[in-house]
């Protein structure tokens, strides 16, 4: 199922970023009274009343001639491109200035659905001035104040209305889902393209089924996957592909239709921030991940340089401990008939069940052997557990008060069951319930 995209766009200093963090439940928006200080696209999902859409936070379009400027509006325009809804923002207490017209113009261009937030309108003065940004010729006008979460309830229904309606699609979910991720030139369309050129791969000439990414079933060993390629995507402007920031709702799209996330990392370059970035998204959205590095062909003492390079990994990889680390050459093919069974194994494990019986069992040996430590002379007690979903395994823990649970204790728990059983590959999810409460699961 396709999760709709909705963009924040307007001139700087409006209070995009602050709506953006209010809407998303975290501060991820660099926030600062200099004008213009997101300089660059913020992603997020929203999850309201069950109904979910990415959120996009742009830098502010300015009509001055500075060079950052130019090149937000660039992404501002992708953005805008991508969005099935737009959030037009404008200053309550300001009003409307030249560069309010300038996003005017620009959204009367496309086709796009928009709604209209006065920001900062939080006194009597401002609710009395919000008439005046009608002249916008625009169909809907919300105030609000994010700083003081007013009117956010309003938006968010406005957004829901104008989203386009779900499309369910029956899938297979016997075929194994896989996309290729990574920054700019590290391989990934000579990954895919060694994989489809694998001896005992037949390629379906079933056409890509989306415009977010080329999909490429193929079949291998008995075995269907669908190979979600990222770095082939058909993009109208070539100036679009110059920015490398665009790559990222791409992924991000690719991200939620995947079973199974690979994750390329170049031998020759090593570990950078980017490649950390993108895991972000992946452990966000509980998928299971493969770290992959390409360009293994160039290792002088192989062996050596895999201990090496796999200790990297783990140590900037922490949040990450049970991605399995393959290493291939795209281009030679050396080792790359580890990958598919490697995937298959984190599809398999992603999707694991788990008796209830022996789950507890698990849970009762590992108290047993480390009780939880007391928290002002109260100790967590645990009555039951159950395994309540998989894709990721998620698991139901009721106790006395899910307060006194400690990270290290969960961690702890955590081990316990990877212990017992194989789940390579894929994260898995604790939550805990006081027994007698009936929250929203």
């Amino acid at each position: 199922m396709k999760i709709p995209t909705v963009a924040l766009v307007g001139r700087p200093n409006v209070g995009k970023s602050t709506l953006f963090n209010k809407l998303v439940g975290k501060r991820i928006s660099i926030i600062d009274d200099e004008p213009g200080i997101t300089r660059d696209r913020i992603y997020g999902t929203v999850d309201y009343n069950d109904i979910k859409f990415h959120l996009i936070d742009t830098g502010g379009i300015d009509v001055s001639p500075e060079l950052f400027n130019k090149e937000i509006l660039i992404q501002a325009m992708i953005a805008i491109e991508e969005a099935d809804v737009i959030v037009f923002i404008v200053d309550g207490k300001e009003g409307l200035t030249a560069n309010d017209y300038k996003v005017r113009d620009l959204l009367f261009k496309t086709s796009k659905k928009v709604v209209v937030a006065i920001s900062k309108v939080d006194n009597k003065q401002a609710r009395e001035n919000i008439y005046d940004f009608y002249e916008l010729g625009f169909d809907n006008y919300l105030p609000l104040s994010a700083e003081h979460n007013d009117g956010i309830a309003d938006l968010l229904d406005a957004i829901v209305e104008k989203l386009p309606k779900r499309e369910l699609v029956e899938e297979d979910e016997n075929v194994i889902k896989f996309c290729v991720l990574g920054r700019p030139n590290v391989g990934k369309s000579s990954l895919v393209n060694a994989l489809l050129n694998e001896e005992r791969v037949i390629v379906s000439s079933v056409a890509g089924t989306t415009r977010d990414a080329v999909d490429t079933p193929f079949r291998y060993k008995d075995k269907d996957y669908v190979v979600i390629d990222t770095a082939g995507i058909r993009k109208r402007g070539k100036i679009f592909e110059r920015i490398e920031k665009y790559s990222v709702l791409r992924a991000m799209k690719a991200i939620e239709r995947s079973d199974v996330c690979l994750i390329l990392i170049d031998a020759e370059e090593g570990i950078i921030a980017q490649d950390k970035h993108i895991t972000d998204y992946i452990v966000e959205a509980g998928k299971a991940v493969i770290i992959v590095v390409n360009k293994w062909d160039t290792a002088a003492d192989k062996d050596k340089d895999i201990k090496t390079f796999t200790k990297q990994i783990r140590d900037n990889f922490q949040f990450m401990p049970y991605a399995p680390v393959v290493f291939l050459s795209a281009l030679t093919k050396k080792r790359l008939h580890t990958l598919l069974p490697q995937i298959d194994i984190a599809f398999e494990n992603t999707n694991k069940r788990i008796q209830t019986s022996l789950i507890n069992d698990i849970i009762v040996k590992a108290v047993n052997l480390n009780s939880p430590p007391a928290y002002k002379g109260k100790k967590l007690k645990i009555y039951y557990v159950n395994q309540i979903e998989s894709k990721p395994p998620k698991f139901l823990f009721f106790v006395n008060d899910k307060k006194l649970i400690h990270f290290s204790y969960e961690r702890y728990l955590e081990n316990k069951i990877r212990e017992s059983y194989d789940l390579v590959g894929t994260p898995i999810i604790l939550q805990f319930k006081n027994r007698g409460e009936n929250p929203k699961i």
